[in-house]
Parts: C-alpha cells; sequence; structure tokens
C-alpha cells in the first residue's frame, strides 16, 4: 500500500507576500473553499499576528473548512501563537506552524541570539503551543544553510515536545536536487525520534528548482510537501502544487506514494488565483499554461491524433481542462447562471450578490455572443472586486483613437458618489485613459506592470488586464476584466487604486 503525500497549500500565506497580491478576507473565502473542493489537506490561510485582517480572514477560513485543516503560522513567541490559536479556534481541524531561524547568518544577522538562545526559543515555542493545539508544525527557517548538527538538536528537541511535522524549508532556494534530497535523508536519520513525526519540505524557487527539490524530498522520505497554485510566492515563487501532485500522480512507478487531491480541479483554482491576484499564467507553464496541452509541430500533432499517449503523457481532462464549451447565453436565467457558478464551485454571500453578478451577465451577453466558464470566472472575480467599499467607481467612459490623430479619452469617475468628468489625451488609448484617471485621482503612484490576457479565444474574448501600481513602498495588482480592452483596463487602474488607498499592515516573514 502506498504512502499518504500531505498536500500543504500556503497560496494565502506565502504566496500572498508576492508584490501585489495581498487578498481580502472575501477572496481567501473562495480560495479556501476551491481548495477544500480539490481536498488539500492542509490550507495555511495566513499569517494571524501579522495584522487584524489577516487574523479575521484565518479566523474566517476556520470556520466554513471543514475537510481540510486549517493552519496559520507564527512566529517562536506567546503573543504570535496566541492569535494564531485564537483564529483556528473554529477550525473543526486546527493547525499552529511556529517557526525560528537556524542558519548562522539568519542567527547573527537577523535575530541577534546565539545558538542555544534559538534552541531555547524552538522549544518553549512548541511547548506553548500545545497548550492550544495538538496538532503542531514546527520549522527551521532557512534549514538549507543550517549546520547540520544545530539542525539535528533543534528539531530532537522539539519533536520531544510534541510537534507532530518538522518542516525543513529551503528558504532562499539555495539548494540543488541531490543535496536537498540528502539533507532530509541524513535528518531523518541522524534525529533519534525521526519516526515520530512527518517530515516535509518547503522549497522556494529563486534557482527554478522548488518542484525538483521539493520531489527529491519526497524520494527520500518526505511526506507533506508545502506549495502554492502557479507556484505563487515571494521573489521567483514557491514550488507550484499542480507540477508536485501531477508529478507524482503520473509517475507512481517512482513515487511510492501518491495525494488524495481531485485532480480535475487545478486548472479552475488556477483561474481562480489568477484572477484574484493579477498575476497571469505563463501560456508555456506545465499543467496549467495555454499551450500545456497544444500542439504545433506537425510531426507531434501527426502522432497525438494517432495516439495521444505519444506525446501526452497525462490527459487534459485529467486536470480540469476542458472543451471550452458553451456553457450559458443571453437567453438563460437566473437558475442556470446561479446553477453553473455552482458547479464551478462559485458561491456568493447573498442573493442580492447573485443578483447583481446576474446582471452583469447580462449585460456580458449582450456585447458577447457565447459566454463560456472561464467568462464567469473573470466576471465573479470583477464584480467581488466592484462589490468592495471603495473610494473610486468607473462610471462611464470612451475614447477616440486613428492613425491621423492624437488618442483622446473622457472618463466619469465617482469618488465616494461624488461624480467627476476628466479627459485627457496620451500616446494610445489606455495611456489617455490612465492619465484622464490619475487627473481626477491625483494619485502619484507609479504603473510597473500593464498586462493583458485573452480570457477565451476568438475575437469576442473578454480582455482580462492587470496592472501593477506602486506607491510609498506599497505594491498592489488591479484586476479588469471586458470585452473592450480599455474599458477593462480602465477598471484594473481604478481597482488598484482603490486598493491603494485602502491600507493593510502587516508582517512578512520569510520562511
Amino acid at each position: 500500500m502506498k504512502d499518504k503525500l500531505i498536500i500543504f497549500d500556503t497560496t494565502m500565506r506565502d504566496g500572498e507576500q508576492s508584490p501585489g497580491a495581498s487578498m481580502t478576507k472575501e477572496e481567501k473565502l473562495r480560495i479556501a473553499r476551491h481548495l477544500e473542493r480539490m481536498r488539500v489537506d492542509v490550507i495555511e490561510a495566513g499569517f494571524a499576528a501579522s495584522s487584524p485582517g489577516d487574523f479575521d480572514a484565518v479566523q474566517a477560513v476556520a470556520a466554513i473548512v471543514k475537510d481540510s485543516t486549517v493552519c496559520s503560522l507564527a512566529r517562536a513567541n506567546d503573543r504570535d501563537i496566541s492569535r494564531a490559536a485564537e483564529a483556528i479556534r473554529p477550525a473543526k481541524q486546527g493547525r499552529i506552524h511556529t517557526f525560528i531561524a537556524t542558519s548562522p547568518i539568519h542567527m547573527e544577522k537577523k535575530l541577534r541570539m546565539t545558538p542555544e538562545q534559538v534552541l531555547a526559543e524552538a522549544v518553549n515555542a512548541v511547548r506553548f503551543a500545545r497548550k492550544f493545539a495538538d496538532d503542531i508544525e514546527f520549522s527551521p527557517e532557512d534549514a538549507g544553510r543550517s549546520e547540520i548538527d544545530f539542525l539535528c538538536r533543534v528539531l530532537e528537541a522539539v519533536i520531544k515536545e510534541g510537534a507532530k511535522t518538522v518542516n525543513i524549508p529551503d528558504t532562499v532556494g539555495y539548494t540543488m536536487p541531490e543535496q536537498f534530497g540528502g539533507l532530509i535523508r541524513t535528518l531523518r536519520e541522524r534525529v533519534p525520534n525521526s519516526d515520530k513525526v512527518v517530515w516535509s519540505v518547503h522549497c522556494h524557487n529563486d534557482l527554478g528548482l522548488a518542484v525538483a527539490n521539493s520531489l527529491a524530498a519526497v524520494m527520500n522520505g518526505a511526506r507533506q510537501v508545502e506549495c502554492t497554485v502557479n507556484g505563487l510566492g515571494e521573489r521567483a515563487g514557491n514550488a507550484s502544487l499542480e507540477e508536485i501532485v501531477m508529478a507524482v500522480r503520473t509517475r507512481q512507478d517512482v513515487f511510492m506514494c501518491d495525494t488524495r487531491l481531485d485532480t480535475t480541479q487545478i486548472v479552475p483554482a488556477s483561474r481562480l488565483v489568477s484572477g484574484i491576484t493579477g498575476f497571469p499564467v505563463q501560456p508555456n507553464k506545465a499543467i496549467v499554461g495555454a499551450n500545456a496541452f497544444a500542439h504545433e509541430a506537425g510531426i507531434h500533432q501527426d502522432g497525438a491524433l494517432k495516439s495521444r499517449e505519444t506525446y501526452e503523457i497525462m490527459r487534459a481532462q485529467d486536470v480540469g481542462w476542458s472543451a471550452n464549451k458553451l456553457v450559458l447565453g443571453k437567453h438563460s436565467g437566473r437558475n442556470a447562471f446561479k446553477q453553473r457558478l455552482k458547479e464551478l464551485g462559485i458561491e456568493l454571500e447573498s442573493e442580492d450578490a447573485y443578483n447583481k453578478a446576474f446582471q452583469r451577465f447580462k449585460d456580458l451577453a449582450d456585447k458577447k455572443h457565447e459566454i463560456f466558464d472561464e467568462d464567469l470566472q473573470a466576471l465573479i472575480s470583477d464584480e467581488a472586486d466592484v462589490a468592495a467599499t471603495e473610494l473610486w467607481r468607473l462610471v462611464s467612459m470612451q475614447q477616440e483613437s486613428g492613425t491621423s490623430k492624437r488618442p483622446q479619452a473622457k472618463i466619469v469617475l465617482s469618488e465616494s458618489g461624488a461624480e467627476r468628468p476628466a479627459a485627457s489625451e496620451g500616446d494610445g488609448p489606455v495611456d489617455a485613459t490612465f492619465k484622464a484617471i490619475e487627473s481626477v485621482a491625483k494619485s502619484g503612484a507609479e504603473l510597473l506592470l500593464y498586462s493583458v490576457n485573452a480570457v477565451t479565444q476568438g475575437t469576442e474574448s473578454q480582455g482580462e488586464v492587470t496592472v501593477r501600481l506602486a506607491k510609498g513602498g506599497r505594491i498592489v495588482n488591479g484586476v479588469g476584466a471586458d470585452t473592450d480592452i480599455v474599458v477593462a483596463s480602465a477598471k484594473a487602474y481604478v481597482n488598484a487604486l482603490n486598493k491603494l488607498q485602502s491600507r493593510m499592515e502587516r508582517i512578512n516573514p520569510q520562511m
């Protein structure tokens, strides 16, 4: 019988640390529902002590999730652990995940503590956490650069105190697969009580090796992998959930374990997270990229047509790719709309929210004859942004451009309910629109990124635009969708402005 590989999703904690990827409580609830639907084992919902907003989000996720363990991160101190314990209290299955750095450079430069002090703090943290929960996970931050003898001492001590999972992070993505796999094997051999815990790994992708390192660890006895949807995460990101799961599932001849995940939910999860965070998925991304199952070379097409297995090692439908069939049209009723959202795993908070979303669906159906699942997901993401408490709202806009005239844009913004018109010229229709918006908002923000992606195929497709703004050290992503790219761009810019004015202070721990 094969071992179970536990999937620990940290999209809403470590993934949220990507610049501009902060999520609201409502957005975290949508992601949590889908992760539970996908049968993820552990959901790290956030870092409860970092801010009141993060605490509320962790607590809200803990209250609704029943089939997965809900976890909160906590530094190795009583305050963080107490907040984490309070946040996960509503959970049917809760976990406290505490950590402290163990590498020489982190202990000396960041913590300014001696190894003996770090050891004492680690033990005290696990001991204190055990007062609130039986399920305790401990991580020695920057384990990949820690001294092996000291690492073994710390892990033996925290296991003795009652930690149920020990997680080995490659915090800065420094190790090589053979080296990291060897580290897991050595720790399991040298730590006397290693058989009393689940061994976990948390790998970063700075050298593009997060998935390879994680899989090397699994080959050497790790039975939990910490990962994120789309590999989201700070710097170059984390190990990609979809790649870990499908590598293990596809190569059952190599791995002595498997996950319990419903893999058909992978692509919908990818789209949901991409829409909420404003981080588009690159077309050549494994498993969830638009080209992941596309064949252009003639010899490949010929082989795939004769036998799929010649060039496809997994089936597209097994990870949630559909034939992109028409699901709804302009004559579809409210019940059909609501039922399709339910089938997609989308739940709205109230009947009023369904009514507003349905009206936006009808407006879209007037512009776009065929409505696909991807359109509904983009529409709901857009609706969630509109529904949020906002300072700015786009009321109307129009723009003119052509080969013989300088582009112009006219917009009307609502500022806390008061309409403010503006007009501007620009180097293109999008530039003119942004300048018109800025002439009213006067945010002074710097535009870091402007990205457009087609939601579906064809010239009628909605365009989904991501705008990344920076101001005063804060970075936010705004997202907008519309069949008119310039309108989508305006929506995205306004969405980003609203996020900028809604400050969320939080501490972002590295791990």
